[in-house]
């Protein structure tokens, strides 16, 4: 072999040697960078030459730039993610549920139910004092005002997590539209012969974003390319096209459901933000509302009966003390008080002023079972046990979540994250093995100096 081979082993060592620093470097700079992956240096030894019988190896080159990443794992993560978004939004909708049932600290009904029939009670006692009967059309306002209150804040609720489809529906849409741009750019850079080991950490990071929204399946194309579905079958990208999702309201519901290509798929959506939005819109705010409306219809219903079957303080047959509902549904949005004269209050069972027994008749009402088969306060206990237990599962459930998910990053940040230790480590043995490469491409140049020397003195 000659100087000159010696020299450019020297000299590729030194530039192989170079790259691999660089690809430490930016791993280092990158140690804090969400969604990086490790790159690896892989240095491939080049085809040795033959020389008179010999074979003499011919130094090493740059082969590749590697991401470390496990794709299995990342998988895994994203689905973990979806049941997590799911979670974190079935647990704040309940969490805001409670509070309109908050009992303890103000709010709820129970206090004001048993502050209704609290009242009917008195005025068994003395049937002809208006104080008590004025009491009893107040604590029924107070009722009534609880009944809509409690009501109002539930279809606002629902209202929000409409809303909350709308937004996460845009939200999908950008993605996928970053996601389809993500996917030309690393099927362009694969095609030129390049690692695209920054585009496809964008686009994992993009993914397991998309993933906390809706559920999403993946399909590798090429080996870079990409297709995203819905565990339904929608499709939200293919390659560099990515196909949005629309919302539109619904007639019926005057909700905003979801569309793909014209087909209505919000029955589809299985997790994610958005299907915990669409669970508290369709199914947990309507059910605790119908319950709501239940009680509500039963009691004015049973209270404007009873109190028609005696006599007001002037002997007339007793009328309605609430507005009488028109329909189940919505009963606890218009619930109202009918009368504002307090001897109206038909207490009287036989038309003289100083019987009780009607009024006692409506405080018995407290613990009839009127409201499908149980009392009111029984039954308004249900629905607070509804809404705490659905809410405490929600809780638990999105604690274990977050652990798995924590627990898979963590899996995903021992194989892909940058160690400082490992970095260095390698900072020194590539930094060890260029200067010697240097130092062997200076000995070389001195003999090549000498050499000249000789001849020219020759």
């Amino acid at each position: 072999m000659s100087l000159s081979s010696s020299l450019s082993i020297a000299l590729q060592s030194m530039q192989a040697e170079q790259g691999a620093l660089n690809v430490v470097s930016n791993n280092i700079a990158n140690i804090n960078t969400p969604g990086y992956s490790r790159q690896v240096a892989d240095l491939v030894e080049n085809p040795p030459a033959a020389y008179g019988g010999l074979e003499f190896g011919t130094g090493v080159t740059l082969g590749d730039i590697r991401s470390i990443r496990n794709n299995v794992l990342q998988l895994r993560l994203n689905q973990e993610t979806q049941s997590q978004g799911m979670l974190d939004t079935l647990t704040t909708g309940l969490n805001q549920i409670q509070t309109v049932f908050n009992d303890p600290a103000g709010a709820g009904l129970q206090g004001l139910l048993s502050q209704f029939f609290g009242s009917l009670q008195q005025l068994s006692a003395d049937p002809t004092n208006i104080g008590l009967r004025q009491a009893v059309i107040g604590n029924a306002q107070s009722l009534a005002a609880g009944f809509r209150q409690a009501a109002s804040a539930l279809t606002a609720q629902q209202q929000n997590a409409d809303q909350g489809v709308v937004q996460t529906v845009q939200q999908i849409n950008q993605l996928t539209a970053q996601i389809a741009q993500l996917n030309g750019e690393i099927s362009a850079a694969a095609g030129s012969g390049q690692q695209p080991n920054t585009f496809l950490d964008q686009r994992t990071k993009l993914i397991n974003q998309l993933s906390q929204l809706v559920d999403v399946q993946q399909i590798i194309a090429d080996g870079n390319s990409l297709t995203l579905t819905t565990n339904g079958g929608t499709v939200l990208v293919v390659g560099n096209q990515s196909f949005n999702l629309q919302t539109q309201t619904i007639g019926t519901t005057g909700f905003q459901d979801v569309f793909s290509q014209g087909i209505d798929i919000t029955a589809s959506i299985q997790s994610g933000n958005l299907a915990g939005n669409l669970q508290l819109r369709d199914q947990t705010i309507p059910s605790i509302l119908s319950k709501l409306d239940t009680l509500a219809y039963g009691l004015a219903t049973a209270v404007n009966t009873q109190n028609a079957a005696g006599f007001d303080l002037n002997g007339i047959v007793g009328g309605n003390i609430f507005v009488p509902p028109a329909a189940v549904a919505g009963s606890a949005l218009v619930l109202a008080v009918a009368i504002s004269d307090p001897t109206k209050i038909a207490a009287s069972a036989d038309g003289t002023p100083g019987n009780n027994a009607n009024a006692t008749a409506l405080a018995d009402l407290q613990g009839q079972n009127i409201i499908s088969g149980q009392n009111p306060l029984a039954y308004y206990s249900g629905i607070i046990f509804q809404v705490g237990n659905a809410a405490a599962n929600a809780s638990n459930q999105l604690g274990g979540e977050n652990l798995l998910v924590r627990q898979l990053q963590d899996q995903v940040s021992s194989i892909s994250g940058v160690s400082i230790n490992e970095e260095g480590g390698n900072l020194i043995q590539y930094q060890n093995a260029y200067n010697a490469s240097a130092r062997v491409a200076a000995v070389i140049a001195s003999l090549f100096q000498t050499t000249i020397n000789m001849v020219g003195g020759a």
